[in-house]
């Protein structure tokens, strides 16, 4: 009991702290352009800090809460990468409250300060690693060449422009994103015919390079809306389950168990066979398809992050491979299982399992005594299963 509570306590914590960051995020994105607008000053540091100070603080504060927002989301997911990138952003986030001097940036600066902290005491919680895609590696991929296809082409013709429109580097990227983007303000000219033909190839790379990274964007989304119409669970999903149960296998020992778990906590079932994952989809239980003994479905499901681990199926042998598996992936996990031959309870507990009860020989012992003539059998079983 002790256990669970300090489990309990931690996922609160780490929760607490994703909630304060987002809070930072939107902090820092509302004081940065409230700062830039109608930006007040106040004592002691307004007076020490100049107002062309304040301003840039304000839109780099807006930039950073921009930024925030994406690695507070990086941290709902659990990501490290995520908790790494809000502890360095979060002073960043204070230091701009301070130079901003603002009515409105003092909050922000609190917060900051408070979050930091409690983000530092929950590091723990936020261990998994950053899984991209293939669409998404090459979006990555085409942005990036784009972005240093323009910059260097651009440098490297920056005589083909009207007179001291390029000079820098930082002109010659500045014309890539507008170029790419098509957005086009006019205010870099070329003025050669191969100026002309690379501000073409800047355009199409640009436009190509966008479609994919929407396509990576749009891609998960649309499949989440399909899973949401068929009952099923998203990856985004499955990564943000915490403190659940995982069922490994299905047998006629599970069905029981399920409905004993629908009315006291979240719980994934791992299930190889297609037709009864289908059967458990229809009737709105969540499953990840695989092996139990395999690795790849045990972490779909969460394992790392849940609260104990039940495997009960009608084959002994296969149930301690899926213990050997779901020890090894979580050495602190609580694992329960049912042995269907009495001779496999040590087996089971050398595996791995914590608990091995035999559901045949409990009740097996109980039939005997009643037939013996012992009195409130029935009752000491209610007394078992009795909720209150």
């Amino acid at each position: 009991m002790a256990a669970d509570r300090d489990r309990r306590l931690q996922v609160l914590s780490s929760r607490g702290a994703v909630i304060a960051a987002s809070l930072v995020a939107v902090l820092s994105l509302a004081t940065g352009i409230a700062n830039i607008t109608v930006g007040v000053s106040v004592e002691p540091f307004g007076a020490y800090i100049p107002e062309t100070l304040q301003t840039a603080a304000g839109f780099t504060g807006a930039l950073t809460g921009f930024l925030m927002l994406v690695s507070t989301w990086a941290l709902r997911r659990g990501l490290r990468a995520g908790w790494y990138a809000t502890v360095a952003l979060l002073p960043i986030t204070a230091a701009q409250g301070l130079m901003q001097s603002s009515v409105y940036s003092l909050p922000l600066v609190f917060l900051s300060a408070l979050t930091l902290p409690a983000l530092l005491s929950s590091r723990e919680r936020f261990d998994r690693l950053v899984s991209l895609s293939t669409a998404q590696i090459a979006a990555i991929l085409a942005l990036t060449g784009t972005l240093v296809y323009g910059t260097v082409g651009a440098f490297v013709l920056r005589e083909e422009f009207a007179d001291g429109e390029i000079e820098t580097v930082a002109d010659a990227f500045y014309y890539t994103i507008v170029t790419a983007s098509t957005v086009g303000y006019g205010d870099i000219t070329p003025v050669s015919q191969q100026a002309r033909l690379f501000g073409i190839s800047v355009v199409i790379l640009g436009t190509a390079s966008f479609a994919v990274a929407l396509g990576s964007v749009l891609g998960p989304a649309i499949e989440a809306r399909f899973s949401r119409a068929l009952g099923t669970m998203t990856e985004t999903e499955y990564e943000l389950l915490e403190d659940h149960v995982v069922v490994l296998g299905f047998g006629e020992l599970t069905e029981p168990l399920l409905e004993e778990l629908q009315g006291d906590c979240r719980f994934v079932i791992v299930a190889e066979d297609r037709d009864r994952v289908r059967d458990l989809r229809d009737r709105g239980y969540d499953v990840a398809v695989g092996n139990p003994s395999d690795e790849e479905p045990l972490h779909t499901a969460g394992i790392e992050h849940a609260r104990a681990v039940i495997v009960a199926t009608n084959n002994d042998a296969e149930d301690a491979l899926a213990i050997l598996t779901a020890r090894e992936l979580n050495p602190e996990i609580r694992i329960v299982a049912a042995a269907t031959v009495r001779d496999n309870v040590d087996k089971l507990r050398r595996a791995g399992a914590d608990t091995v009860l035999s559901p045949a020989v409990i009740g097996g012992r109980l039939l005997v005594r009643s037939a013996l003539g012992e009195k409130n059998i029935e009752a000491v079983a209610d007394r078992v299963f009795d909720d209150d």
